[in-house]
């Protein structure tokens, strides 16, 4: 099926320069090692559509999926509040049961919410001709469309960025000729600061539930000043053609489960995210722009050795409104041993994963497309396997 989507949608505003934050975010980026974010693709019966761009920036056809409409919405979303004396096995109960939760009182400021927000959206309102000047992504910098280097693409334009304050990206340095001293203390270091505190006592409530010793062992991987992690700013510009679908929905970023350790996610109040249960529904989760969503990884599932399982996730366009998510993906140092802990493994039982480093894996899942499983190629062939 043949439909012409209206590109400009990707360009809004004529603003003749970056704002001062997006020099932050690229200060931020630069570590141009393989993404972690460029989740890889899974083999879905569902149609495509050649998309006709009427912009110079997106002038060439790109086939996007389409899938039938969800009508079942998650109304028993499983929500921990972080300061409930309970929250550690409720945190566990729920990554046993789903790979995902709202987390509530969790702490970071609302002001933080809304100034990255805000800002992130004076980036995605500048015109196409200057977004480009900060792509293609490297894997870090700005992009649409086009996600990862496999063929895999949505409507979905974005900002991908090294979390380590210490990189300073070149390439940001040459479009924007500033520096990062200036703007230390701007919205997205304010908010990844915080959110990163918040993860690490996620975590390390998630250990005292499983009963993990020492109960730093998974903090430790995303504090470490080697930890490679990154944070990706999402933006889903609405598509009134939608309707020209005959009711099909359009993707705007494919299934996929994440590869980290854990991830974070904080968006508007347009709905999109769906996941997919254990029996292989799909169902929406409502959003909540006051609220994160956690999802456990790949890498969290082989460190439990399938007691907890990565959750397979996709995002919706909207017709009418847009969406902006932005997810901090906590993951360990490349050098970093991946194998089940020691601490949870009862006597006698044996890992469904063969040992690897958190490199393997990343270059492994980028060769990979987006939803493709990718533990499959670590399980181990005898004495059973994880599946999916």
């Amino acid at each position: 099926m043949h439909f012409a989507i209206c590109s400009s949608h990707f360009s809004y505003l004529n603003t003749p320069n970056f704002p001062p934050f997006i020099t932050l975010l690229f200060n931020l980026s630069l570590f141009p090692l393989f993404s972690s974010a460029f989740f890889p693709p899974f083999k879905r019966k569902e149609e495509t559509m050649v998309v006709h761009s009427q912009s110079a920036a997106l002038d060439h056809c790109s086939l996007i999926k389409t899938c039938k409409p969800t009508t079942s919405v998650f109304k028993g979303i499983p929500v921990v509040d972080l300061r409930d004396p309970e929250a550690k096995n409720l945190i566990v109960k729920t990554c046993e049961e789903y790979g995902f939760f709202k987390l509530v009182n969790h702490g970071v400021p609302m002001e933080f919410f809304t100034r990255l927000e805000a800002e992130a959206l004076k980036f995605f309102n500048l015109p196409q001709s200057e977004k480009d000047k900060a792509g293609p992504p490297d894997p870090f910098g700005y992009g649409f469309k086009k996600i990862g280097s496999n063929g895999d693409v949505g409507w979905v334009e974005y900002l991908l960025l090294n979390t380590n304050p210490q990189i300073t990206s070149l390439k940001s340095l040459t479009v924007f000729r500033e520096t990062p001293e200036i703007f230390r203390s701007s919205a997205v270091n304010d908010y990844i600061q915080a959110v990163k505190r918040m993860t690490f006592e996620v975590v390390e409530l998630l250990a005292d539930g499983l009963k993990i010793e020492p109960r730093d062992a998974l903090s430790r991987l995303l504090r470490d000043e080697k930890s490679d992690s990154c944070f990706r700013l999402n933006h889903y510009p609405p598509c009134p053609e939608l309707q020209a679908l005959g009711g099909r929905n359009l993707i705007g970023f494919g299934e996929h489960t994440d590869p980290q350790i854990i991830s974070v996610l904080r968006s508007n109040n347009t709905s999109g995210l769906q996941i997919c249960l254990r029996d292989k529904t799909w169902v929406s989760v409502p959003p909540d722009q006051t609220s994160f969503f956690i999802n456990v990884g790949d890498a969290l599932q082989v460190m439990t050795n399938g007691r907890l399982r990565s959750v397979r996730h996709r995002v919706l366009a909207e017709s009418m409104r847009s969406r902006v998510s932005m997810i901090y993906f906590g993951g360990p140092p490349l050098s970093e041993k991946i194998a089940p802990l020691a601490s949870l493994m009862a006597k006698a039982e044996e890992s469904l994963y063969e040992e690897f480093t958190w490199w393997e894996y990343k270059t492994s899942a980028y060769k990979s497309r987006l939803g493709d499983y990718r533990l499959g190629l670590f399980e181990k062939k005898t004495g059973g396997a994880a599946g999916q």
